[in-house]
């Protein structure tokens, strides 16, 4: 059986090859330092799960030094030129790999239940459409490499090239989004809840809705994941006080939760993966030059949601 520990080790072989590469590289003044840190951060993927809680604390620990300590620049992107002759020629066949990961990821997900191997599951079933989404990249590059007739390494190249570009901000959403689940294990939630009630006098349904959406954007913007901010708006203010005070539907209140956490999402650097990468990709010269085009959306999508779970949310 495929499980999500495969889609570990290989995440975890990815980021060793960068920190190989780099160690190898002696153009680089430091090299070591940037080695050190993909290392370090390839080895909670390829041990965390077997590892005790201290050991990973203080593998986290060590990125964070590792990353004050100052990481090697990004190499240098083919010239413009070069890479513009290379879109010429090759066309439409670009948007091939692109478009592969989706319709991938979508036949896994539909069919992949069917695929067995005697009696067990091909794919883990409880995480099969994240297994799915590591196959179908390995799809898409394989295709990629046929059809553009790129090397071997290119992959790894092109890969530590944009992951240093983002630099260290490229593993918050994984640290954040344990930060979440270690807030909800301790309670944060329940203290936010006291915190807000103190501070809002909750006297009617409307006012929980509006503070619940504002809180979920607000604390998605600080901890950079929806998923994050869930569980602790949800205990906090959601649960008690949308569902238990004002006998609001719970289900309505987590899909439009999650959609306004998402706004928050639209407006934060933290949300490295979707704001910052991006703007490696494209070579902003504003690094958050996504983030400030994407603002005004995200207003107007928080205001909606926030509207459309106060008609919503109490109808029974």
């Amino acid at each position: 059986m495929i499980t999500l520990e495969h889609v570990y080790i290989m995440t975890g072989i990815m980021f060793a090859a960068f920190a190989i590469g780099r160690a190898l590289d002696r153009s680089s003044a430091r090299r070591w330092r940037s080695a050190a840190f993909w290392g370090t951060y390839a080895l909670s993927f390829l041990a965390g799960s077997h590892l005790p809680d201290l050991a990973n604390g203080m593998i986290l620990m060590a990125l964070v030094v590792l990353a004050a300590s100052g990481l090697a620049s990004a190499d240098a992107a083919a010239p413009i030129a070069e890479r513009r002759e290379a879109a010429q020629s090759n066309g439409n066949r670009l948007f091939v790999p692109a478009l592969t990961i989706p319709v991938v990821v979508l036949l896994v997900a539909v069919f992949g239940k069917k695929l067995h191997i005697g009696s067990a599951a091909l794919l883990e079933p409880a995480h099969r459409t994240l297994i799915a989404l590591a196959l179908a990249v390995l799809v898409a590059l394989a295709l990629g490499c046929a059809l553009l007739r790129a090397p071997l390494l290119a992959p790894l190249r092109e890969g530590r090239r944009l992951m240093e570009a983002v630099g260290w901000a490229a593993v918050l959403p994984q640290t954040l989004a344990s930060l979440g689940a270690l807030f909800a294990a301790a309670g944060v939630g329940r203290v936010v809840g006291q915190l807000v009630t103190q501070a809002i006098p909750m006297t009617n349904g409307s006012i929980a809705v509006v503070t619940y959406t504002l809180g979920m954007a607000m604390f998605t913007v600080i901890m950079g994941n929806a998923f994050a901010a869930f569980p602790v708006m949800t205990a906090g203010i959601g649960l008690p006080l949308i569902v238990g005070r004002f006998g609001g539907d719970p289900v309505i209140m987590s899909a439009l939760g999650m959609l306004s956490g998402f706004c928050g999402t639209l407006m934060t650097p933290m949300a490295a993966n979707f704001n910052i990468v991006p703007a490696a990709l494209l070579e902003l010269p504003d690094r958050n030059g996504v983030i400030k085009v994407q603002i005004p959306s995200a207003v107007l999508l928080l205001a909606a949601n926030t509207a459309l779970m106060a008609l919503c949310v109490y109808r029974r």
